[in-house]
């Protein structure tokens, strides 16, 4: 696998654990308050990382792309729970509880 440069940081870092802590430091949540949706975000942490990508991608190789491809699945994933996550609490909420103890006798 091939090593990337980065001026701000180590020189010889692998590019996947470049990616994960320029991601970690990107303030996305600043552009989803002003708007911007995760795509936009996106696109703007590539433009702004431009050069850094342009120089990974000069050496990337099939260890590469077999790293890059579990990333993918590895995020696809992570979505998919979030999701899962969501429905439930949404279900939750929409859940009545009946306390069948406390319901009224019919005199006859």
């Amino acid at each position: 696998m091939k090593k990337i440069i980065n001026k701000k940081h180590n020189k010889n870092e692998p590019w996947f654990k470049w990616l994960t802590r320029e991601l970690n430091s990107y303030e996305a949540f600043q552009d989803f308050e002003s708007g911007k949706n995760p795509r936009d975000a996106a696109e703007d942490f590539i433009s702004r990382n431009s050069v850094a990508i342009s120089e990974v991608f000069e050496d990337f190789d099939e260890d590469d792309k077999d790293i890059l491809e579990q990333f993918l699945k590895l995020t696809e994933c992570e979505m998919h729970v979030f999701r899962i996550l969501e429905k439930q609490i949404k279900l939750r909420n929409k859940i009545r509880f009946v306390d069948f103890k406390k319901r009224k006798k019919i005199k006859s």
